[in-house]
């Protein structure tokens, strides 16, 4: 998919490219409400339409990511609804059939992104916004809602598990996906082995897809 990226907007990785995959794989998708947390260029809103969803709302902390969701959807002809500011905005919102969230999750040795580096930082344990977006996830889905957050494993998807089901919801790993180090990764691999997130001269990460249906019984953690 071409994309058009206003400055300062992160191009979409192979992330995005997996977390569309498993977003097309969830039934309610055709004709659902479908909600793009952390939009960037709007690939997964413009993915999402492509496969029938009924609408399509895209919200981003940044106006020039807003932008170039606007952009590229006006280019298919795509209608979007824009929101500017943390995820929690769309609360005021009804509930969807399906949220699909590409977070910042790279650690950080800042608790918080400035300028183009909203878009990967997250604090010092790479958790600041999945926190955040866990505990709210459920609030955000509809009774019958899929739920989609992509990780990188060095920002513990386990933990997201545990905090989804922890809150009684069906949690589970959807796709995984090993990759090659993407240009922030690359920039930040030194420090990252330093801080013990990878291994020195580690150059591949492996991408985690969680899933959360909301219509099936909860998932118990092992004992």
């Amino acid at each position: 998919m071409v994309v058009l990226r206003a400055p300062r907007v992160y191009r979409p990785q192979a992330d995005t490219w997996l977390l569309s995959r498993a977003m097309r794989e969830v039934p309610s998708l055709p004709g659902g409400r479908v909600l793009d947390v952390c939009a960037g260029t709007g690939a997964l809103t413009m993915a999402a339409a492509a496969a029938g969803a009924g609408s399509v709302t895209a919200v981003d902390l940044s106006w020039s990511a807003l932008m170039s969701t606007w952009m590229n959807c006006r280019l298919r002809g795509i209608a979007v609804e824009l929101l500017h500011g943390d995820f929690g905005s769309a609360l005021r919102l009804p509930r969807f059939d399906v949220v699909v969230a590409n977070p910042p999750y790279v650690p950080a040795g800042r608790a918080t992104g400035r300028g183009a580096a909203l878009a990967w930082d997250a604090g010092p344990d790479g958790r600041s916004v999945l926190d955040r977006l866990c505990a709210m996830l459920p609030d955000l889905l509809t009774e019958r809602g899929v739920g989609l957050i992509v990780h990188s494993a060095i920002s513990d998807p386990e933990r997201s598990l545990c905090q989804l089901r922890g809150l009684g919801e069906n949690a589970h790993v959807a796709a995984t996906g090993t990759v090659p180090f993407g240009p922030v990764m690359r920039s930040r691999a030194g420090w990252l082995a330093a801080n013990g997130f990878i291994q020195p001269g580690q150059r591949e990460e492996e991408l985690v897809v969680i899933r959360v249906d909301r219509t099936s019984s909860p998932v118990a953690d092992p004992a």
